[in-house]
């Protein structure tokens, strides 16, 4: 179902030579496909890593050109998926199997980016799922940050959820992207800047910019709704929402209310960000959840700032999962993700 070649000539189109983890993932996930062999010798790929080694980008590349019936999700968008559907099923003796089985109709190949574990509810959830998904001979492949061992690291909790990281241990291939190379980092600047400081310069340049991305001027402030709640946005375009850091951070919210917004507006201006509101754990955690779900969604996204945005999160590198977020900012600030992401008005 994946051809190793092909998956090799697709990275080398974008101008990348695959490095030893890569080209381990490449092989493994062509070996986990093979439809040749009455049995794999595994069945699912954990790939894990340092932020910007190459793992996402491996799997959907491999992903693109597999032959089969598969299903790509962002981790964020599958926990809201479940949730969804467990609310709306009706009562029987098993919900959490009837919905999971109607979510794996059909699907031979399944990929989760950004796989990870933190909450003991969402454990269960997770490792049910898996379980179930394996039963019917799904072939899975997962991305994460952290090693199999290291999900659901929260003491108090992580005996409970060690039967499912022993099943990963067991029936996945683990592969460790260790290189030392972050490919997101060092690629030339996009065209069109994406963080903006001082906010006094911003006040000058956004509106030049809001004109270019949504194709007219800005109308009037308004309101939108984001998963039943309201949001005050400066400007609410087809293409663009123009709305304030502290309404989208600051302000009480969930992942759910980002993946609203990805899913309407290709781009989004985040302005007024006054970087030492960043200091505040529940106003960080919107922060990464919205970066994470604008990148997953391939958004273009633009951030005025009271001072420079990546210096910023740099100084709180001791926060869970910074450095993916700012390995992810370089390459959303890059001429290569304007290219593959930007949609210009007509």
């Amino acid at each position: 179902m994946i051809d190793a070649a092909r998956v090799t000539q697709a990275l080398a189109e974008r101008h990348l030579r695959p490095d030893l983890r890569q080209r381990e993932t490449i092989a493994a996930l062509a070996r986990l496909t093979d439809t040749s062999t009455s049995q794999a010798a595994f069945d699912g790929v954990y790939c894990y890593g340092l932020p910007g080694r190459g793992k996402s980008l491996v799997v959907d590349a491999a992903f693109a050109i597999a032959v089969c019936e598969k299903r790509r999700v962002h981790f964020h968008e599958f926990l809201r998926d479940i949730h969804r559907q467990l609310v709306r099923e009706p009562k029987c003796d098993d919900r959490l199997a009837a919905v999971a089985n109607r979510w794996l109709e059909g699907v031979e190949l399944l990929c989760f980016d950004e796989f990870h574990v933190h909450d003991i509810a969402d454990a269960f959830l997770i490792g049910r799922f898996l379980d179930m998904a394996l039963e019917r001979g799904v072939r899975l492949v997962l991305t994460s940050n952290y090693a199999p061992q290291q999900l659901l690291p929260d003491p108090e909790f992580h005996g409970r959820f060690e039967p499912t990281i022993s099943v990963i241990l067991q029936r996945f291939a683990i592969i460790h992207f260790d290189g030392a190379t972050d490919y997101r980092m060092g690629g030339e600047a996009a065209r069109l800047p994406r963080w903006i400081a001082p906010l006094e310069y911003a006040r000058d340049v956004l509106p030049a910019r809001y004109v270019e991305l949504e194709g007219m001027p800005t109308s009037a402030p308004s309101e939108v709704v984001l998963a039943g709640r309201t949001l005050a946005a400066r400007s609410a375009g087809n293409r663009v929402l123009w709305a304030s850091f502290d309404d989208l951070c600051v302000a009480h919210r969930s992942h759910l209310d980002y993946l609203a917004l990805a899913e309407h507006w290709q781009s989004l201006i985040v302005d007024d960000l006054h970087v030492e509101r960043l200091q505040r754990p529940d106003t960080l955690q919107r922060f990464l959840w919205l970066i994470d779900i604008c990148y997953d969604r391939r958004r273009t996204l633009l951030i005025a700032s009271d001072a420079p945005l990546i210096p910023a999160l740099d100084a709180l590198s001791d926060w869970r999962d910074l450095s993916r977020t700012i390995s992810r900012l370089a390459e959303m600030g890059s001429l290569d993700y304007e290219r593959r992401t930007l949609v210009r008005p007509r």
